[in-house]
C-alpha cells in the first residue's frame, strides 16, 4: 500500500486463537487518516501479530523517511511487532534514500497522541528494523520521531499568548496550499523597537525534522517563563518564532527535504518559491534596514549519527565583527547544551556550509542572512541530534530552553542600541 491517506487492514494468516485469552483476536488495522499521518506498503500479519511498512509520502515532495501511523485492534498485554522497511521510491535517476534516515534506533510512539515516550532499542535484521511494544491499550500511535504538526503549532502559539500579555499568537504568512503558518512574536515593556535587538527563530524547512519544531517549543517556553534572564530579553529584544516553516508538507506527511523544485532551505534566492520564504526575507530584510538583524537561527536534525552542532559559512566568507561574534555565541550555546541533565550530545566544531556543501549553498537560509545582514548578524542552522535515548519532546524542549538563554547570555554582553 502507497496511499498517505486511509485505513489499513491486510490480513495475510486469518483469524487465529490467543491461547492465553482463548478467544479470537481482534484484527489488527492500521489508520493514517490524520494530520500528519504516513505509511506505505503496509502488510499485517495476524498470525504473528506484526505489522510489516515502510515510510509513505510522495518522493517529489521531500526524502520519503518519515512515518506516522496508528494501530488499533491490540489486545490487553499483547506485543506487537513492528517490521520497518526503508522506501524504495526513487525521484528521477535518483537512488532509493538510504534506510538509515527512516530507521530511528528507538521508535517513538503514544497512547494519547500527546505524550511521547521511546520503545526499547529495535533490532535490525538485513534490510528491516524490528521495534517490539506492549502498549497495554487498545490503539497506540507509531513514529519516526515525536510528531510536531501545524495544529501542534497553532495551539502552542496560542498557549503562550493566552499565558503571557508581551506574546502575541500571529501568522507568518499563508502557505501555498493556503495554510497559515503560526508565529510567536514577543516582545515586552516600553523600550522603543530602533533600540531593540532583533531575535529571529525558525524551525522545520525540512518537514521530516520534527524535533526541531520541539526545540523551537522550548526555546518559546522559556522565553515566556518567570526566569529573570528570560525577562530582559523580552524586555531588550524583539523575537518572532515559527515552528513550522513547511506547513504543508508537514501537515501532509511528506518528508519536504529536497522537494520539487527544491525544499525550504534552498530557496533563499531574489525570487522564492515558497510563500513562507518571502515572508521571512521581507521581515528579515526590515530588521536589516534597521540595523537590528542581531541573531537569527534556523533549527534542523541532523544526520542518524551525528550529535547537535552548528552549521556555518567558511570563516574565509566573513569579516569582522561578524566572525568573533559567531564564534562568541558558538561558545555560550555549546557550555550550556553541553552540560545539559540527561545529556544531549553536542559537538563544539561546527561543519561548513560553503561551496562544496550543496550547488544552492547560497540560497540556505543561515548563509543568505549572513551574507546579507549587517556587519554584526549571527547567523547560524542548529541541528540537534535525533537518534538519542534523550531525543524526546522532554529532551528537545529543553535544548531550545538552553539555546534560548544562550542567546540572552549573548545579548546581554553587547552594547546597547
Amino acid at each position: 500500500m502507497t496511499a498517505r491517506w486511509g485505513i489499513a487492514a491486510l490480513v495475510l494468516f486469518g483469524m487465529t486463537m490467543q491461547v492465553s485469552h482463548c478467544v479470537a483476536a481482534e484484527p489488527l488495522t492500521v489508520a493514517f487518516d490524520f494530520e500528519g499521518a504516513s505509511v506505505g506498503d503496509v502488510e499485517i500479519d495476524e498470525a504473528t501479530r506484526s505489522i510489516s511498512f515502510m515510510p509513505g509520502g510522495d518522493p517529489e515532495r521531500g526524502w520519503p523517511c518519515w512515518w506516522y501511523f496508528r494501530v488499533d485492534g491490540i489486545q490487553p498485554s499483547e506485543t506487537i511487532t513492528l517490521r520497518l522497511h526503508g522506501s524504495t521510491a526513487t525521484v528521477g535517476k535518483q537512488k532509493p534514500l538510504s534506510a538509515s534516515w527512516a530507521m530511528p534506533a528507538r521508535a517513538t510512539y503514544s497512547i494519547d497522541g500527546e505524550t511521547w515516550l521511546h520503545t526499547d532499542e529495535g533490532q535490525r535484521d538485513g534490510q528491516r528494523m524490528i521495534y517490539t511494544l506492549t502498549p497495554d491499550a487498545a490503539s497506540v500511535y507509531l513514529a519516526w520521531g515525536p510528531p510536531y504538526t501545524p495544529e501542534t503549532a497553532e495551539a502552542f502559539v496560542h498557549a503562550m499568548a493566552a499565558k503571557s500579555s508581551y506574546a502575541e499568537a500571529t501568522e507568518l504568512c499563508r502557505s501555498r496550499e493556503g495554510r497559515p503558518v503560526p508565529m510567536l512574536y514577543v516582545r515586552e515593556g516600553e523600550l522603543e523597537t530602533k533600540k531593540r535587538f532583533g531575535v529571529w527563530v525558525q524551525a522545520r524547512q525540512h518537514a521530516w525534522e520534527s524535533g526541531s519544531s520541539w526545540v523551537a517549543q522550548g526555546f518559546g517556553e522559556w522565553l515566556v517563563s518567570d526566569d529573570a534572564n528570560a525577562v530582559w530579553l523580552r524586555q531588550h529584544a524583539e523575537i518572532f518564532l515559527i515552528p513550522i516553516m513547511d506547513v504543508d508538507n508537514t501537515a501532509t506527511g511528506n518528508g519536504g527535504k529536497d522537494a520539487v523544485p527544491h525544499d525550504h532551505n534552498r530557496d533563499w534566492s531574489p525570487q522564492p518559491h515558497w510563500n513562507e520564504i518571502m515572508a521571512a526575507q521581507r521581515k528579515i530584510g526590515d530588521l536589516v534596514g534597521e540595523d537590528r538583524m542581531d541573531v537569527f537561527l534556523d533549527l534542523h536534525n541532523p544526520g542518524p549519527g551525528d550529535a547537535s552542532f552548528f552549521y556555518v559559512l567558511p570563516r574565509d566568507m566573513l569579516s569582522e565583527p561578524m566572525l568573533s561574534l559567531r564564534d562568541r555565541f558558538i561558545d555560550l550555546t555549546y557550555a550550556r547544551i553541553s552540560k545539559m541533565k540527561p545529556l544531549i550530545p553536542m559537538s563544539n566544531k561546527p561543519k561548513v556550509t560553503g561551496a562544496n556543501y550543496h550547488p544552492l549553498w547560497r540560497q540556505i537560509s543561515s548563509n543568505w542572512v549572513s551574507m546579507n545582514g549587517n556587519p554584526h548578524t549571527v547567523s547560524l542552522c542548529l541541528e540537534t541530534v535525533w537518534n538519542s535515548p534523550n531525543s524526546t519532546t522532554v529532551g528537545y524542549r529543553a535544548v531550545g530552553a538552553n539555546l534560548a538563554a544562550a542567546v540572552q547570555d549573548y545579548l546581554a554582553e553587547r552594547p546597547a542600541k
